[in-house]
């Protein structure tokens, strides 16, 4: 073997001819992979075969970008058995804005009421702006932050003001986030966004007046209000009193479920809230909406209310029977089976997949809480899941109406890149020929020849660099101008600068798939198979063939239901 490694020759060991590691295919295996190439030949050029796969199907309706479904996990849906969902924000989509006000001012009563906050934080003015899911609170320092996927904070918030820059790069820019320490809390929920700018705007306006506040104890206190606003049923009748004010009523829903049943699927319902104001929303929601069904129940094959989430997945309580004769459901005693008709509250996991008969992968859980519907059931079971994210309609539907812009900094972006490389290509030119005019003894003529190289290649730098300087002047103006236009002060849901949010990054692990409500699955096939794009390591993207072996995605784990050593 030679004495150093060969520029233009594979690393020994390498696949090449006589390679270290060993290789050996016996002669029927070749054989098969040569017959297989002659069928492979024969399929692809099959005319019928070809005439099939491209007429076009019969005309249905286009559904909107924003309405589909989409898959992080290839799922089949001929492989599940039984389907379950939660309610609120799941089947219940609500009118965020009128909830998430309601919710403000019943929390910031009761806090001026039950926790002696001063009377004045009763002008607090909601801000739906300033809060999204995928916030995190800073209870130390009393900021509220945004990550990307690696845990860095891109954006930070003190009140409602922009963290200085210099406190922002001592407490954030060389750590990373771990929202496992109690110092941080992880905004998640649609019910939470109300807490996050009461938290914000009693810190600015305390502040702005001189008041020290203490930051840790405020954000328990609101947290222990909101709790007890939803706790105590005080936000949920307040909601039943005018459901057509709060709930948006979706004519598909109804039908997307029959289509589902109709598919040979099962459903249940699995909700954290009570009878009595679970009974009135599934009536609001489905009663009447198709013959085939004259209340909601009858969509059911099995309901469990104050199921606890996300306890149920992990701990070990009964299910107990109830009289759903009556608003106030009392517990019947406990049940030692679940039947169509019945309705139940609490349960655990292990014992709902004894009592169905149905187990792991066979069951898809639809949900719209990260922790409590889609994280906990990945870690505790092989229940196929999809979150629902309504917002991701707001989010395409900006995008796409902003296509031009977002193409243009695309453009601008990819020229930036290679504005880069090229500015230091010429710098690596321009230093070799300084060095040769100062150390190498030249001839007159070659001499002014490379004096005349050397001017050439300063003036091409500087014309590059002045280009490279404008460039990230307008791209960062038009980056700017997209992120502020879908929300000023955190820009798009899924992204954090070049990287995915922290949330997106949730979705991404934990759920097979998402989409922005339950009625989207009118529009598919009860036996579709999901299918992903398969996941490229760098030099797949940057054209290794290994690219080509499988377009598309894997049945395997999700990456988040992996514990990490």
């Amino acid at each position: 073997m030679a004495p150093y490694l060969s520029p233009y020759h594979p690393i020994p060991g390498g696949p090449f001819a006589d390679p270290l590691h060993g290789s050996f295919r016996s002669s029927i295996r070749r054989e098969h992979t040569a017959d297989a190439a002659r069928r492979a030949r024969d399929l692809l050029t099959d005319d019928v075969l070809g005439r099939l796969l491209t007429t076009p199907r019969e005309a249905v309706d286009q559904v909107p970008h924003a309405r589909d479904v989409f898959v992080n996990r290839n799922l089949r849906m001929d492989h599940i058995e039984l389907i379950g969902f939660d309610m609120d924000y799941t089947l219940a989509i609500y009118h965020m804005r009128r909830l998430e006000q309601l919710s403000f001012d019943m929390t910031l009563a009761k806090l001026i009421s039950e926790y002696g906050y001063p009377p004045f934080v009763g002008g607090l003015i909601y801000d739906h702006h300033f809060v999204m899911r995928g916030l995190a609170v800073d209870r130390v320092n009393g900021n509220v932050l945004k990550m990307d996927r690696f845990g860095h904070v891109g954006r930070a918030y003190h009140g409602l003001r922009p963290l200085k820059r210099d406190a922002w790069k001592e407490l954030y820019r060389n750590k990373r986030v771990r929202l496992r320490n109690p110092q941080f809390a992880w905004n998640d929920t649609l019910f939470a966004l109300p807490e996050t700018c009461l938290y914000s705007g009693i810190i600015e306006l305390m502040e702005s007046l001189g008041h020290t506040v203490n930051y840790g104890k405020l954000y328990d206190d609101i947290r222990e209000a909101i709790d007890t606003v939803h706790r105590d049923n005080s936000l949920k009748r307040e909601i039943r009193k005018d459901l057509a004010r709060y709930v948006f009523l979706d004519p598909e829903l109804g039908p997307a479920l029959h289509k589902l049943r109709s598919g040979g699927k099962r459903l249940f319902l699995l909700t954290n809230s009570a009878w009595d104001y679970t009974n009135a929303v599934m009536r609001y929601l489905l009663d009447g909406q198709l013959p085939e069904y004259p209340s909601w129940r009858n969509y059911f094959d099995f309901v469990v209310t104050a199921a606890g989430k996300p306890a149920f997945f992990t701990e070990n309580r009964p299910f107990l029977e109830l009289d759903s004769s009556t608003e106030a459901g009392k517990v019947v005693g406990e049940a030692k089976s679940l039947e169509r008709g019945t309705v139940y509250s609490g349960g655990n996991l292990a014992q709902f997949e004894d009592f169905t008969g149905y187990r792991g992968e066979h069951i898809l859980y639809v949900g719209d809480h990260i922790y409590g519907d889609i994280l906990k059931s990945k870690k505790s079971s092989l229940w196929r899941t999809c979150m629902i994210v309504q917002e991701i309609e707001d989010e395409i539907t900006y995008t796409d109406a902003h296509r031009e812009e977002i193409v243009t900094l695309s453009e601008v972006e990819l020229t930036r890149a290679r504005l880069d490389d090229e500015v230091n290509h010429r710098k690596t030119v321009l230093n070799a020929l300084e060095r040769r005019l100062e150390r190498e003894a030249l001839s007159e003529p070659e001499r002014q020849e490379a004096e005349e190289l050397r001017k050439k290649a300063k003036a091409e730098l500087e014309k590059l660099r002045r280009s490279l300087k404008e460039t990230n002047g307008i791209a960062v103006t038009l980056e700017r101008d997209v992120e502020e236009g879908f929300n000023p002060y955190w820009g798009l849901l899924f992204k954090e600068g070049n990287e995915n949010s922290r949330f997106g990054y949730q979705v991404e692990q934990y759920a097979c798939l998402y989409t922005s409500r339950v009625s989207n699955f009118l529009h598919h096939s009860p036996m579709q198979y999901f299918r992903s794009p398969r996941d490229l390591m760098a030099h797949e993207q940057a054209g290794a063939l290994s690219s080509k072996l499988s377009p598309m995605g894997s049945e395997g784990p999700p990456k988040g239901s992996v514990e990490k050593e």
